[in-house]
């Protein structure tokens, strides 16, 4: 086997230890201060239990496995680095004629495979525990619950007052307010009995009232009666409605495209589920990125002259750098100010290229 191949294997299997482990300790800690926290805010609550808090801490945990990715990985890839520089392991590959690129070449790859199965595995498990969690949290924290709901068919919003409960259904709204259209109102009751059916032309949200147009009126089986317009009070907002809408992190990488259709179909903007989702198709990029840096910071490491706290300072000031410019990026997609494939792939792109004239200028001068 050439030796080339036997320190790919060696380089890869060192680099994945230190991820796995590093991962399990970063995600221990946090669960605990989340844990801690929760215990906190559940027992504000009259019918709160510890059991409650647990049971949301644990759901919590695949959403904190999906934010660690990047850090355990940059770190433990420097770490890697690190001790077999320390060693003199890599030292002696170089003098061999081994170069920075071909023993970067194997955590590269791993790293790509982990950002892969990061997006195509523990992206759903996580959306579909997260969207428990929020559930959950609603239910025991914040009682209540999300006034609507988008399906392939249209959109159903539901609403409670004094009088009983109102649920709307509407086929697809205008995109620049809640204007309903085609819309079908059941009425119930405040004994949650059911008392009328209303089929409209339109229902727009103005000010704490719907408006409703072109409205016939049915009561059990007698015939339907036409009775034009009327308004019906709500607590509704525009903000509100757009609010209840599932956050894109609680939704598969698998389900967001057929999602992101349904939302156009219906009328309400795609910006922020678009965003989403071209981000989670740069995150294998942005694995490799995080070797790239990690090779930059911790090859010429002296460890004699305190180097190791440099290369940790050097890459806790990078995750943060990154973070904070994506966040930035991120903001103005969402302002619509960019376009949104350049707000989701300028973070991954850039640092790559950053990344990349790092490493060779440290390299090849």
């Amino acid at each position: 086997m050439p030796i080339t191949s036997i320190l790919s294997r060696y380089i890869a299997r060192q680099f994945l230890v230190g991820f796995g482990g590093l991962l399990v300790v970063l995600t221990g800690l946090i669960w605990l201060i989340e844990f801690i926290e929760l215990v906190r805010r559940v027992n504000n609550q009259p019918e709160g239990t510890v059991s409650q808090a647990l049971q949301l801490s644990l759901l919590k945990v695949p959403e904190t496995l999906n934010l660690l990715f990047h850090f355990a990985v940059l770190f433990a890839a420097m770490f890697t680095f690190w001790r077999l520089t320390r060693s003199q392991e890599l030292i002696v590959a170089r003098a061999a004629g081994i170069s920075v690129w071909q023993f970067l070449k194997p955590v590269i790859l791993v790293a790509v495979a982990l950002g892969v199965l990061k997006v195509t595995i523990f992206n759903p498990i996580g959306a579909t525990l997260q969207s428990r969690f929020i559930e959950l949290e609603n239910q025991y924290i914040r009682g209540y619950s999300s006034v609507l709901e988008v399906s392939p068919f249209g959109i159903w919003l539901r609403q409670e007052d004094e009088t009983g409960v109102q649920v709307l259904y509407a086929e697809r709204t205008a995109p620049d307010r809640i204007l309903l259209q085609n819309v079908i109102i059941f009425r119930y009751g405040a004994d949650g009995m059911f008392e009328d059916r209303i089929d409209a032309g339109t229902a727009e949200l103005t000010g704490g009232e719907w408006l409703v147009e072109g409205a016939w009126r049915t009561v059990g089986v007698a015939q339907p009666e036409f009775v034009g317009g009327f308004t019906m009070p709500t607590e509704l907002t525009r903000e509100s409605i757009e609010n209840s809408f599932a956050p894109p992190d609680t939704l598969s990488f698998w389900d967001l495209p057929e999602f992101i259709d349904t939302l156009e179909e219906t009328g309400f903007s795609t910006v922020r589920h678009r965003l989403y989702f071209n981000s989670l198709l740069s995150q294998p990029l942005l694995m490799a990125v995080m070797i790239l840096f990690a090779a930059a910071f911790s090859l010429r490491v002296n460890t004699r002259r305190g180097g190791g706290l440099l290369m940790v300072l050097a890459g806790l000031t990078t995750a943060f750098a990154l973070f904070v410019f994506s966040d930035v990026v991120f903001a103005l997609g969402l302002a619509e100010t960019i376009p949104t494939l350049l707000a989701a792939w300028t973070p991954a792109g850039a640092s790559f290229l950053i990344a990349i004239a790092m490493l060779l200028h440290l390299e090849d001068g």
